[in-house]
């Protein structure tokens, strides 16, 4: 197992306002790691906007997390609606767009009653996707 690197992790309320504040600290949080903006903000908004609309139970927040280790980026968003699993067909396409931008993705249950929707991140594969859109610009 790679050692972990350094990690990050924030509770903020299920609301509409919680997930955009976990957004904007997710992504400075990445850029003062110096890691890609992208992609990953792009999962952590879909991952954060699921919990707040799927995941929600009034008056209970959800957490967000992120974990470096040397070649990838781990994403996680818990809820406390672990009798919900996301499953890829749902309505929306928040998990179509996860899946196609992740190296991998899945659902593992949390302490009771909460679920962790969590997501992959290649660092080495976003950052030749990087270097080829500069090359080509």
């Amino acid at each position: 197992m790679i050692p972990q690197l350094v990690d990050f992790h924030v509770q903020l309320s299920a609301t509409p306002r919680g997930a955009r504040l976990g957004r904007v600290l997710a992504i400075e949080q990445l850029r003062a790691w110096g890691l890609p903006l992208e992609v990953p903000g792009r999962i952590i908004a879909e991952l954060s906007a699921s919990a707040i609309t799927h995941g929600r139970v009034p008056g209970r927040d959800f957490k967000l997390a992120l974990t470096v280790t040397p070649e990838t980026l781990l994403i996680e968003v818990a809820d406390t609606r672990g009798d919900r699993i996301p499953q890829i067909h749902d309505a929306g396409r928040g998990l179509v767009l996860v899946e196609a931008l992740a190296e991998r993705w899945g659902v593992r249950e949390g302490p009771v009653p909460c679920k962790v929707v969590w997501a992959e991140v290649s660092l080495a594969a976003v950052s030749r996707g990087a270097e080829i859109r500069r090359a080509r610009t």
